[in-house]
């Protein structure tokens, strides 16, 4: 019980600061407008161009993963809510005054990722079923649309939404091993941005494989009732996603454990 409590009060203090610390209201603020805003646009302009599409494009439309779009771009977003939640007490010095609250280092970790995950996980379901139901309410009468009672596409928009949370469980490993924003997030955003572009230099077949590992492939895969070609189902990107975030997050709890608290290397 004494080490619940413990969790229970550790979990409730970082609750505080997570709240209470600017980037991480302006994060959440920038995560409903590009989820939902461009949601919003992307399904107009399908509207607006759908008796303009070729008879291929009609006949293979995703009327759910279209509306869930946003969410892409969003993912940069939670990335860097994930990142700042540990770097700025690096970058403030209050690494110290935390550890010195909390000197059980597994015990805020686990702390802190609870917090966020949890707070990711509600944000990312209410954005993403919030995004889907207007973009299927944009479509109706013009476009095909899907019903959010269908098994399969609730299972797509849940994933969506956990996709994000794990993104920013993701960077936040990131962040507890570098220690730096700049740095964390530069990696972060080279992982979901500029490693897939660099694979567009490789052999076609070489993409085939190498892409649908990558995270942002897998996002795409999680939020889709159809597996795209060359691509996993969505349980198993999910799983790869998990296997990707559980691997950073071991790597950061062993250096976090090792190293000297006020040090960034």
């Amino acid at each position: 019980m004494a080490n619940e409590s413990t969790l229970r009060a550790t979990t409730q203090s970082e609750w505080l600061k997570f709240r209470s610390v600017r980037s991480s209201i302006m994060g959440v603020a920038v995560t409903v407008l590009l989820t939902i805003g461009l949601g919003v646009l992307i399904t107009t302009l399908v509207r607006t161009h759908w008796t303009q599409l070729s008879p291929l494009r009609i006949a293979t439309f995703d009327p759910v993963s279209s509306s869930l779009r946003g969410s892409l771009f969003a993912q940069f977003a939670v990335g860097v809510i994930g990142t700042l939640f540990i770097t700025s007490e690096y970058t403030s010095g209050s690494i110290r005054t935390t550890l010195t609250a909390v000197p059980n280092r597994f015990r805020l970790i686990a702390g802190k990722c609870i917090v966020l995950f949890v707070s990711m996980l509600i944000l990312g379901e209410f954005v993403c079923f919030a995004a889907f139901l207007i973009g299927q309410r944009i479509y109706l009468g013009v476009v095909p649309t899907a019903s959010i009672t269908n098994g399969t596409v609730l299972q797509s928009v849940i994933l969506a939404g956990l996709y994000l949370a794990l993104l920013a469980l993701f960077a936040f490993a990131l962040g507890l091993i570098l220690r730096q924003s700049a740095a964390a997030i530069s990696v972060f955003v080279s992982v979901l941005l500029i490693v897939p572009i660099i694979g567009l230099f490789f052999p076609q077949n070489w993409q085939n494989d190498f892409m649908r590992f990558e995270p942002s492939t897998l996002g795409v895969s999680m939020q889709s009732p159809f597996a795209p070609s060359n691509s996993f189902g969505a349980w198993s990107a999910t799983l790869i996603l998990l296997a990707y975030v559980a691997g950073t997050m071991a790597i950061a709890v062993v250096l976090f454990v090792r190293r000297d608290a006020g040090s960034n290397q």
